[in-house]
C-alpha cells in the first residue's frame, strides 16, 4: 500500500508527538494522505482522547491504515483495540510489522516513542505499509479473534 490513493489516520499523546509529527512529514513526502488526531503539542495529554475518534473514523473506512503512539506503546494498543473492527499491532523492528499485517491483517500500528528513533520508526511504518494480508489458513484466525459474549 504506497502512494497517493493510500489515507492514514495517525495520533498519538504528547509522549509520542515528536514522533508523529517526523513520521506524518516523512509519509507526506511519499505522497500518502494523513489525518493527525491529535494531540498537537508537547502538554500532557491522555491518549484515548484521540485513539477512540481514530479508531471510530477507521470503522466507517475514512483512513485505510492507522498509526497510534505514546511512550511505550502500550497505552495506544489497548486503546485501539477495544474497537472491535481494529487490529492495532505493538511493533519495534520491522519484521514484526510485516508478520503483524501478513498474519493477523493488522489495520493499525502502534509505535512506542520512548524506545525508538524516527528513522526506526519509518522502517517499521515502511514494512507495515508494504505488507498485506496473505490469507489462507491465517483468515480462519483471524475470524476467531472477535468475541461476541
Amino acid at each position: 500500500m504506497q502512494g497517493n490513493s493510500l489515507k492514514i489516520a495517525i495520533a498519538s499523546d504528547h509522549a509520542g508527538f515528536e514522533l508523529k509529527k517526523k513520521l506524518s512529514s516523512y509519509l507526506e513526502k511519499k505522497d500518502i494522505k494523513i489525518k493527525d488526531f491529535g494531540t498537537h503539542t508537547n502538554e500532557s495529554a491522555d491518549y484515548p482522547d484521540f485513539v477512540h475518534p481514530l479508531s471510530e473514523a477507521m470503522k466507517f473506512g475514512e483512513f485505510d491504515i492507522g498509526i497510534v503512539i505514546c511512550g511505550s506503546g502500550n497505552g495506544v494498543n489497548i486503546t485501539a483495540n477495544k474497537h472491535q473492527h481494529i487490529r492495532c499491532a505493538l511493533c519495534w523492528i520491522p519484521e514484526i510489522a510485516s508478520l503483524a499485517r501478513r498474519h493477523n491483517d493488522a489495520n493499525v500500528l502502534a509505535l512506542p516513542a520512548r524506545f525508538l528513533t524516527a528513522t526506526q520508526a519509518t522502517e517499521i511504518s515502511d514494512a507495515f505499509l508494504e505488507a498485506s494480508f496473505e490469507g489462507g489458513r491465517h483468515q480462519k484466525r483471524v475470524n476467531k479473534i472477535s468475541c461476541s459474549h
